[in-house]
């Protein structure tokens, strides 16, 4: 009776360190993806998502490290979903380089049609083909990837 009681605490602690390792690597991946293509100025951009389009030119400290927290609170929302869909759904664990590239893919979907649109300044393009091809390209191999890398890796 104890060892079944046990197994269902540990079974569930089992996912901590690939959400924290694959939202931390596949976060800083993208982040500095984001700062090689875009500057040095696009934790403000994400700030602005939610606290209005006036963070974009701010000056203050604050604003910076707020869009900074937030990109990694997404990078560690994705981690969570696909470990926390990998215990109904064995195969993300199994096929994790194809499985974690079609993840970041729907990661990219829901970022630029659902998240963006809805954020503080209702951005819904428009895109060009370079702008779709790189996200997709970048979502797939920069977060997708090592999120499924990380619970193949340090997952139960």
């Amino acid at each position: 009776m104890s060892a079944t009681t046990m197994a269902v605490p540990m079974h569930r602690s089992g996912l901590l360190a690939p959400i924290l390792i694959g939202g931390l690597i596949a976060g800083t991946f993208d982040q500095i993806s984001a700062f090689v293509t875009m500057g040095l100025q696009v934790p403000r951009v994400v700030a602005a998502g939610l606290v209005g389009t006036w963070a974009i030119k701010s000056t203050s400290a604050w604003v910076w490290v707020l869009g900074l927290v937030l990109h990694f609170v997404v990078a560690f929302g994705a981690a969570t979903v696909y470990c926390m869909a990998s215990r109904r759904l064995t195969f993300l664990k199994e096929h994790f380089v194809v499985c974690g590239m079609f993840f970041g893919i729907a990661v990219f979907l829901v970022m630029y049609l659902v998240v963006m649109p809805l954020c503080a300044f209702h951005y819904v393009g428009p895109y060009t083909l370079r702008t779709l091809i790189q996200g997709i390209l970048v979502h797939m191999v920069l977060i997708g990837l090592p999120i499924g890398m990380s619970l193949r890796w340090f997952g139960e």
